[in-house]
């Protein structure tokens, strides 16, 4: 269904890379034209940003299926085609996406001062396989965009890194890479198999969700799946090459790692592993819940300990990425939602710090918190931006983190009331370090000679996190725009999940879920909120 009879997809997809021709073309580093440079690309990226907000002007939040969907065959004989589509879970990313990379491009703008034009290409770069990732329904197109923001990325850290910026590079693609061997391997033999089983030669996604793919072989192909997504993630304990990236990683490229190229690994079990492999997915919820829980309290307590203000939000990323992987397996309208509310949150609350980091590290070519203290007589409006952030990042009432945090909450002590517990405190632990590091930096005494007279923010700084700061306002008081593209998609997703899980456990066991049949009965005869499907069997585990 494409309402608008345009390609608009393929034009947001694409569009960057258009914009990088057009700086191909502009002479920057030899004649020192960096601000034509700067401001070519800032435009480009905005408009990018502009054309993206048609997709929820437009997208019709009533029906569940994919939008303003293009499918053009590519290699018939293969059944290999170009298909991309959008619908209420992969939305807001998409959109996400393309609100952070101008914002990158602004906070960059003194601080990147060599190789200009190759910094501005790769980030045009990064953002069409970004994007095109979040909307591929064909599993080859979809790899490919996945392997495509390797490179970029790679080059962010290792060319405008800080001194280790050769290790975290190195280490952050292997990681990386090495997952997704697995996923490309997974992909083969699901293709294989649909063949061998059909007859039919396909890639197509939603005609995968329609094999029958017996007990025995889902377990492997998720843990293939499973491995891709969760170094992405990444989820403990195959979190370590995310600080190193992080630390050495210029700000633009800190912001667009944790805000975005870590959602491809939580974007990609609700899109892929669950869906595909349903059985195997529920059968391993205990060890993800477990792992999410772990990674939730290991890194909140690293953070806690953090001399280096970036690491304490890397550390801080990695722990409430596990509340977003709770909530997607608590399998409910609520956790599903929340958790990827809360990617949109993430993205936006780390980013902004990252940004904000970056900004103090300009100023005095440090990060540690010793190095700090009073900043807030100095620096008002650094203080006041940085005071949003971080409440919003600790969950405070009336910002968009509490209203994700809320609902991942709700939903895991509806299903698995003792993760709940556990994760309840992250919570705490979150605050702890947060308020710590903002005590640290911002009151007490001036007692460095370098932080008196420091500069606040100016007007630049000042437009790049402006509209962050509105954002956690009207995410955390007006969630319900937002949660109403979700519904019907998330609906879908939640029938077709049961669905398929009640037939796998009558394969396996002979016998009927009464719970599931029941529950996804209620899915179906109603997308509406006000009708919630967990009421009908309060009390009884999913």
């Amino acid at each position: 269904m494409n309402q608008l009879n345009f390609p608009i997809i393929s034009f947001i997809i694409f569009f960057p890379l258009a914009g990088v021709l057009m700086l191909l073309f502009i002479r920057g580093d030899k004649n020192k034209n960096y601000g034509l440079l700067r401001k070519a690309a800032f435009v480009i990226s905005l408009f990018e940003f502009s054309v993206s907000l048609a997709l929820p002007i437009y997208f019709n939040s009533e029906t569940p299926h994919m939008q303003f969907v293009e499918h053009v065959p590519w290699v018939k004989s293969m059944g290999l085609s170009y298909f991309v589509g959008i619908d209420g879970i992969s939305l807001w990313l998409v959109v996400l996406t393309t609100f952070l990379v101008p914002l990158c491009m602004l906070c960059s703008w003194t601080y990147i001062q060599k190789n200009v034009k190759a910094f501005l290409i790769s980030m045009l770069f990064l953002e069409t396989a970004m994007i095109g990732a979040f909307v591929s329904l064909d599993l080859v197109i979809f790899f490919i965009f996945w392997e495509l923001m390797l490179i970029p990325m790679f080059l962010l850290i290792g060319v405008w890194g800080g001194s280790r910026r050769i290790y975290s590079a190195i280490k952050f693609f292997l990681y990386t890479a090495g997952g997704s061997v697995f996923m490309f391997v997974a992909i083969l033999y699901l293709y294989y198999y649909n063949y061998t089983t059909t007859g039919i030669a396909t890639f197509n996604l939603l005609e995968l969700y329609k094999l029958h793919i017996p007990v025995s072989i889902q377990f492997w192909l998720c843990i293939a799946f499973f491995l891709a997504f969760a170094v992405k993630v990444p989820m403990f304990p195959l979190h370590t090459w995310l600080p190193d990236a992080h630390v050495e990683a210029p700000a633009a490229g800190s912001v667009i790692l944790a805000a975005i190229l870590l959602k491809m690994g939580t974007y990609g079990f609700l899109r892929f592993a669950m869906p595909l492999f349903p059985y195997a997915a529920h059968q391993l919820l205990p060890v993800i819940a477990v792992l999410a829980i772990a990674g939730i309290i290991y890194a909140a307590l690293v953070a806690w300990v953090q001399p280096d203000m970036k690491k304490l939000v890397a550390y801080s990323s990695v722990s409430h990425l596990g509340y977003v992987m709770l909530g997607l397996f608590a399998l409910n309208m609520q956790g599903i939602e929340g958790g990827i509310y809360q990617m949109l949150n993430h993205g936006i609350n780390t980013g902004a710090l990252f940004i904000l980091v970056g900004m103090l590290y300009e100023r005095r070519h440090t990060r540690m918190m010793e190095d700090f203290g009073g900043l807030a007589k100095e620096m008002p409006i650094f203080a006041t931006f940085f005071m949003i952030v971080t409440l919003a990042t600790v969950a405070v009432p009336g910002t968009n983190g509490f209203v994700g945090e809320f609902m991942v909450l709700v939903g895991v002590f509806k299903t698995y009331p003792i993760y709940g517990v556990f994760a309840v405190s992250g919570m705490i632990l979150g605050a702890v370090y947060m308020l710590w590091m903002y005590q640290q930096v911002m009151f007490g005494p001036v007692d460095k000679d370098e932080n008196r007279n420091i500069p606040d923010l100016n007007m630049r700084e000042i437009a790049t996190m402006l509209p962050i700061a509105v954002l956690v306002f009207v995410m955390g008081i007006f969630p319900g725009y937002f949660m109403r593209k979700m519904d019907a998609s998330v609906s879908l997703f939640i029938s077709r999940y049961n669905k398929d899980y009640e037939m796998y456990v009558q394969e396996v066991t002979g016998k009927t879920n009464t719970n599931l049949a029941i529950k996804n009965a209620a899915l179906i005869l109603s997308q509406d909120r006000s009708v919630n499907p967990d009421e009908i069997i309060k009390d009884r585990p999913l």
